[in-house]
């Protein structure tokens, strides 16, 4: 054989090793990667024939489930609840991919999950068609039936979450307005294409989870965060007594802060307690500026500010903002909840949360277990899980007993069940002058023996409700009924 043939026949060789060593390399790492991506129809097709797992509730209602058809799918999603839980279990799209927990459960309603390794193989032995696994949710039927009904009768674009202080499962998780997923699973491409082009045409946006996923600035909600920072300060108690003027003189610059009524607070020097009573503006923005900057931001990084609420559970929940740097000026307005600190429902709700748990704050969590395609064993369950110590025992009972006179004596009265002391804070945020303010109520009940933190937010108050009654008089009642619901399920 001559030199340029023995050259080509090498060159030949090598490129023969070199493909097997791609196509080895390829199978053995990147086959995951590959499998996952949304483009691939091949692997799509392959879950569509099979029976995806079911999404329950906590009372194993399902609330997304898989029935046979006579097409090339075999299997259709079915959401029987529709718009009221869509925030919760998004879609499953043969063309728009997944969302919500139809995304971040997808292995294990898909059966691809690891651990549902030998049940495939038992079905590969027997021969029986292979079938996802379920997924139970904490959610609480009771409770989010009335946050949706609270909201939707209304006609409300706003958002609730309901948490079990103990454990920190969230018991409600309800956004509207809302859409409903069934178009998204459907098989035929012109309805799917259809909805989702409404659905990104809406300026509604009604397939965000405002819940989780949308930072609006809480206002006076978060004077429950300046409180704690004062309080954990030891300088003061809340008998101290605080300025309390019309309109406070804002440090470094020439702005005067006023409160909502354009009126001194008890007679300018109200206690702490009375601060929060009729939601002072100018105590407020006086204690920002005496704890200082370090503090109330140490404060609310506490309390789950500036980290990712939803740890255990992917369902892209946006992490809560308080500024990285302010000046004595931006400190006043950011200890009453405007400037750039923003906040979702299920921050507020956290707050209240701690405060209900002796200050602990506990890990937010949607998943309460998962189970093969028996429905029967379960494959892991979530444990409570502390997050931090947000404030002292001392400081949380403190708070306690001044959110309770807010319901009791102040702005969030329309909160008050008979029989059950309640806890809560009513708060109303401006945004702009050109659009309706934001209403807030963030509570817990009993508050002897807490149970259930709630946080409602209203996106379109009427303009008739720029003070804290906004809050205590529109999202006040919504409160109030989901914490009777949890109660009294």
């Amino acid at each position: 054989m001559n030199s340029p043939i023995r050259r080509i026949s090498a060159g030949c060789l090598l490129l023969c090793v070199a493909l097997l060593i791609n196509a080895t390399y390829v199978q053995a790492f990147w086959a995951d990667d590959l499998n996952a991506r949304s483009e691939n129809r091949r692997v799509l097709l392959d879950e569509y024939s099979r029976e995806r797992g079911p999404i329950l509730l906590a009372d194993d209602t399902p609330i997304a489930q898989s029935v046979p058809v006579d097409d090339e799918y075999q299997f259709q999603r079915q959401y029987p609840e529709g718009p009221m839980y869509a925030p919760v279990t998004g879609y499953y799209s043969y063309f728009f991919g997944r969302t919500a927990m139809e995304r971040a459960q997808n292995d294990i309603l898909s059966g691809d999950d690891d651990r549902l390794f030998v049940r495939r193989l038992i079905d590969l032995v027997t021969g029986e068609e292979p079938r996802g696994g379920a997924v139970r949710l904490t959610i609480d039927p009771a409770a989010q039936q009335a946050a949706w009904d609270g909201l939707t009768e209304s006609g409300y674009k706003g958002a609730v979450v309901a948490i079990d202080v103990q454990t920190g499962a969230i018991l409600a998780m309800v956004s509207t307005p809302s859409y409903d997923p069934n178009p998204m699973a459907s098989h035929a491409t012109e309805v799917q294409q259809e909805t989702r082009d409404a659905l990104a045409a809406d300026p509604n946006k009604p397939d965000l989870n405002r819940a989780i996923a949308q930072r609006l600035p809480p206002g006076s909600v978060f004077k429950l965060v300046t409180a704690a920072a004062a309080l954990e300060s030891g300088d003061f108690e809340p008998g101290t007594e605080v300025p309390g003027p019309a309109e406070y003189d804002v440090p470094l610059s020439t702005n005067m802060l006023p409160n909502q009524n354009g009126r001194a607070c008890a007679d300018g020097t109200p206690t702490l307690t009375e601060a929060l009573r009729v939601s002072c503006n100018t105590a407020f923005a006086y204690l920002g500026n005496q704890v200082g900057e370090d503090a109330l931001r140490e404060q609310a990084e506490k309390f789950g500010f500036g980290t990712q609420p939803l740890t255990n559970d992917d369902m892209n929940a946006a992490t809560s903002v308080f500024p990285a740097e302010l000046d004595d000026a931006l400190l006043a307005y950011s200890a009453i909840g405007q400037y750039d600190v923003s906040a979702t429902p299920l921050q507020m709700a956290m707050v209240s949360a701690a405060i209900a748990n002796d200050g602990v704050l506990m890990e937010p969590y949607l998943v309460r277990e998962v189970s093969g395609p028996d429905l029967v064993s379960p494959i892991e369950r979530t444990e409570p899980e502390e997050r931090t110590r947000a404030v002292s025992p001392e400081t949380a009972q403190e708070l306690t007993e001044m959110m309770v006179d807010v319901v009791e004596n102040g702005t969030g009265e329309n909160a008050q069940i008979d029989g059950i002391e309640v806890a809560g804070k009513t708060g109303t945020a401006q945004s702009s002058a050109d659009r309706p303010p934001y209403a807030w109520f963030t509570s817990f009940a009993p508050a002897d023996e807490p149970s259930v933190a709630v946080a409602v937010v209203i996106e379109d108050a009427p303009d008739t409700a720029r003070d804290d009654i906004g809050g205590g008089r529109l999202a006040a009642p919504i409160a109030r009924d989901v914490m009777e619901a949890v109660l009294g399920s």
